[in-house]
C-alpha cells in the first residue's frame, strides 16, 4: 500500500521528531546568551523546559504510531508537571488521547475486506465510515451488527507495526530531551517496555483473548463494565459498544462525586483484575475509560496486558505491609530478598522506609485526596538528585518482571491525581488485600 494512504508516513514522522532536539539546541544556545546578560540559570532553565514541553506535545499530538503511543504513556504523568508547564498543553494531551487524523474510507474498506472477507458488509446492519476515535495503532468505527447490537469496530492502520518500531527507534535517540521535561522519570526502561508490547498490541486476536478473559471475570459486575468481543482477526476487532462519559471529560468538568466514583472503581479494576482475570490492563490513560450512566467504570483497549496467572505479585504486597507497619528492617530484608536492592548495595533501612512511606500515604490515612500538587511533590522528592531521599531511590533496583506493574500503578495513580479523587482508599485497599493490613488495624 502506498505511503500516501497512511495518514503520516515514516519520513514525515521522523522529520517532525527530529525538530524536537533541534529546537532544544536552539533554545539552549539562546538560554546561554540570556545567562551572559544576567538572567538567572533557574529562570532560563524553566523557560527552556516550558518551550520544549510545548513543542514536544504539539509534535506528538500530530503523530500516530510509536510517537503517539509514547505520548499516551507520558500523558498520565501530566499531573506531575509544574502547573506553569502543564496548563498550556493540557488540551493537547486530551486530543492526543482520543483523536488523530483518520484513515480514508477506502483504506478502511480494504482492511475490512482483507480481514473479514469481501462480503464484510453482510456482517453489519450498518457501518459508519467516519471514525469515532483514533489511537496509536488503529481507529474505531461505530456500527450495528447484523443481530442489531451496537458495536465498536477497531481497525489497525496499515503498516502500524513497522511505524511503531521506526518511531520508537527515533524516540530512543532523543530520550534525554524528554528527560528534560520530566526529570524524575527514567525514559529508558519505559521505552524498552513499550517496545516489548509492540508484538502483542498489533495482534488483535491476542487482544481479543485478554478482553474476553476480563469480560468473563467482570460479567454483571456492579463496578466494572467490559465490552464483549463479537469477532476478531489479526487487524480487526469487533466488540459490543460501550456508552459512557470519557474520563477526560470527567477530569475536565466532572463533579466531585463523579471524580470520586471514577477513582474508586478504576482502583477496584486495577487491583482486582490480576486475581479475577489473571491479567493487568497495562495502558492506563483517560482515553481508555468511560464513566457510565449507572456509575460503572467502562474499560476499553486490552492490547497491552500483563499476564499475571498467579494474581498480584506477593513481593509487592509484602513491601506494602512492611511500609504500612513502619518496619524498616523487614522492608529492607524484603527489598534484598526480592531483588529491589542488589546484593552489592548497602543502604540504611530507615532511609529506605523514609523514601517509600510518603508514596503509600493514601493507604495510611482514613481519608485521602489525590491531587496534582501531591504528585508533583512526590515526583520532586524522588526525582531530584540533589535531594538526599532521592539519592536512596537511585540506589534501588526494579526487577524486570515488575517493571510493567510499576509503570501501570504509577500511571493509574496519575489518573487518580488528575481526577482529584477523594475518599477512604485505605479501607478500599484492605478489602482487596487484607494481608497488607498494618498491625495497628488488626
Amino acid at each position: 500500500m502506498a505511503d500516501k494512504e497512511i495518514p503520516s508516513s515514516t519520513a514525515v514522522r521522523s522529520a517532525k521528531m527530529v525538530s524536537i532536539p533541534m529546537g532544544l539546541a536552539g533554545r539552549s544556545a539562546l538560554g546561554f546568551g540570556k545567562q551572559l546578560v544576567g538572567q538567572s540559570s533557574s529562570v532560563v532553565f524553566a523557560e527552556i523546559q516550558e518551550k520544549t514541553a510545548a513543542q514536544m506535545f504539539k509534535v506528538l499530538g500530530e503523530l500516530k504510531g510509536g510517537a503517539m503511543k509514547f505520548g499516551q504513556a507520558l500523558s498520565v504523568f501530566e499531573a506531575a508537571l509544574p502547573e506553569s508547564i502543564a496548563k498550556p498543553y493540557r488540551e493537547t494531551l486530551v486530543k492526543l488521547q482520543e483523536s488523530a487524523p483518520p484513515l480514508p474510507a477506502r483504506v478502511v474498506h480494504k482492511v475490512l475486506a482483507k480481514e473479514l472477507g469481501e462480503d464484510w458488509r453482510d456482517h453489519f446492519a450498518s457501518f459508519d465510515d467516519k471514525p469515532t476515535a483514533s489511537a496509536s495503532i488503529g481507529q474505531v468505527h461505530k456500527g450495528v451488527w447484523k443481530d442489531g447490537r451496537a458495536v465498536a469496530v477497531k481497525i489497525q492502520y496499515p503498516g502500524a507495526a513497522q511505524a511503531l518500531i521506526s518511531d520508537l527507534n527515533q524516540i530512543q535517540r532523543f530520550a534525554k530531551v524528554f528527560q528534560l521535561v520530566m526529570p524524575g522519570l527514567d525514559m529508558k526502561p519505559m521505552l524498552e517496555e513499550l517496545r516489548a508490547r509492540i508484538i502483542e498490541e498489533v495482534d488483535y486476536n491476542y487482544e481479543a483473548q485478554a478482553q474476553e478473559a476480563c469480560w468473563k471475570a467482570y460479567e454483571n459486575d456492579p463496578d466494572v463494565a467490559i465490552p464483549k468481543v463479537v469477532m476478531s482477526s489479526d487487524k480487526v476487532l469487533v466488540s459490543e459498544w460501550l456508552e459512557g462519559k470519557p474520563l477526560s471529560q470527567v477530569i475536565a468538568n466532572g463533579t466531585q462525586e463523579e471524580r470520586n466514583n471514577a477513582g474508586f472503581r478504576l482502583a477496584r479494576f486495577h487491583f482486582t483484575a490480576p486475581v479475577r482475570a489473571g491479567l493487568l490492563h497495562a495502558d492506563p490513560h483517560p482515553g481508555n475509560f468511560r464513566l457510565m450512566a449507572d456509575g460503572r467504570i467502562g474499560v476499553l483497549d486490552f492490547g497491552a496486558c500483563n499476564r499475571l496467572p498467579h494474581g498480584f505479585p506477593e513481593p509487592f504486597k509484602n513491601l506494602l505491609k512492611h511500609a504500612l507497619d513502619n518496619d524498616a528492617q523487614a522492608l529492607y530484608d524484603g527489598f534484598k530478598k526480592d531483588g529491589f536492592i542488589l546484593p552489592d548495595v548497602d543502604v540504611d533501612p530507615q532511609l529506605v522506609l523514609d523514601f517509600l512511606v510518603p508514596l503509600v500515604e493514601p493507604l495510611r490515612t482514613e481519608k485521602f485526596k489525590y491531587t496534582r500538587e501531591w504528585l508533583r511533590d512526590q515526583s520532586a522528592r524522588v526525582g531530584d538528585p540533589r535531594n538526599p531521599t532521592a539519592r536512596i531511590g537511585f540506589q534501588l533496583n526494579l526487577p524486570a518482571e515488575y517493571l510493567l506493574i510499576h509503570r501501570v500503578t504509577l500511571g493509574t495513580t496519575g489518573i487518580f491525581c488528575q481526577l482529584e479523587a477523594e475518599g477512604n482508599f485505605r479501607d478500599e485497599a484492605l478489602s482487596w488485600f487484607p494481608e497488607i493490613a498494618p498491625s495497628s488495624l488488626k
